[in-house]
């Protein structure tokens, strides 16, 4: 699957392409080297790809937390798309994939990328895709905490509320 993903991304006219068989070394990789993009699979060997994403994305070493993660796995099941997305990919691919399936995920990371946000729990991308202009609801991004909840009970409110980091 390396093979096949690294011959699309030539096809694209993509050429520094970097390549790691294993977390510590793809860890390396982005440490040493400006990476605008890694293609993660779910089955690192020994990492996960979920576990992997994590430590990019909170290691008090990570060498680019804002780095933009595609999650590309075999296993296409609830479960694991929601975990890779918990733990911080900003994209998620199944196998096996198709140069259309891999352009649109490149496009979307480059021309429309997400904010990050910072909870008490996550760290990552946003993962709300729509932005709705007519949501009035108490937590809207970039907003004040509505009326009324200003001195709210800290405790009941507590990580609920993201950062809005930009990247």
């Amino acid at each position: 699957m390396a093979l096949i993903l690294r011959e699309i991304m030539r096809g694209f006219g993509l050429r520094d392409i970097r390549e790691a068989r294993d977390a510590a070394t793809a860890f390396e990789i982005i440490k040493d080297n400006h990476i605008d993009i890694a293609l993660v699979d779910q089955n690192l060997g020994d990492l996960d790809g979920t576990e992997f994403v994590q430590l990019i994305r909170n290691a008090d070493d990570s060498p680019n937390p804002y780095i933009q993660i595609i999650m590309v796995t075999a296993h296409g099941d609830r479960k694991t798309v929601m975990e890779s997305l918990r733990a911080g990919a900003n994209e998620f691919m199944v196998k096996p994939v198709t140069p259309m399936d891999l352009f649109k995920k490149l496009v979307s990371c480059i021309d429309h990328p997400r904010q990050f946000v910072r909870t008490s729990s996550y760290f990552g991308p946003d993962r709300r895709r729509r932005q709705s202009a007519n949501y009035r609801g108490p937590w809207r991004r970039k907003a004040d905490p509505p009326e009324g909840l200003a001195n709210a009970d800290e405790n009941k409110h507590a990580g609920v509320r993201p950062t809005v980091i930009e990247g």
